[in-house]
């Protein structure tokens, strides 16, 4: 099973990036897919989740409004928009997977993991 997170990179506050997420050797359609993020030296923060078929959403607090979920089960992949970025979103980005929305916001519950992507907004 894979889970290849992609699209990171260094942008300026007010910039936009959109994150992939790939997966193979699943069938994510049947998975809840969700996206986590930690900061240096900040624990693993719940960032967003889809539903396996995509009709529930979830956002956190700090991200409601500027991030969007989506996802092409056809292609296996999941989307993350991020739009009017800040510094405070700097982090690495990880895509995870899960058969139980419920589980949506414990890392811990989660049943597969990607390596995750490196976002830097700058001032």
């Amino acid at each position: 099973v894979q889970l290849q997170a992609s699209g990171g990179g260094s942008v300026q506050a007010g910039g936009s990036l959109r994150l992939s997420c790939e997966v193979s050797g699943i069938t994510s359609r049947v998975y809840t897919m969700v996206w986590f993020r930690q900061a240096p030296g900040k624990e693993r923060e719940f960032v967003s989740a889809s539903s396996s078929g995509g009709d529930r959403t979830a956002y956190g607090d700090s991200v409601k409004d500027r991030f969007t979920i989506s996802r092409d089960n056809a292609k296996n992949t999941v989307y993350l928009q991020m739009n009017s970025l800040k510094p405070e979103d700097t982090a690495v980005y990880y895509c995870a997977a899960d058969r139980y929305y419920a589980n949506r916001y414990d890392a811990n519950r989660m049943d597969y993991w990607g390596k995750g992507t490196q976002v830097t907004v700058s001032s």
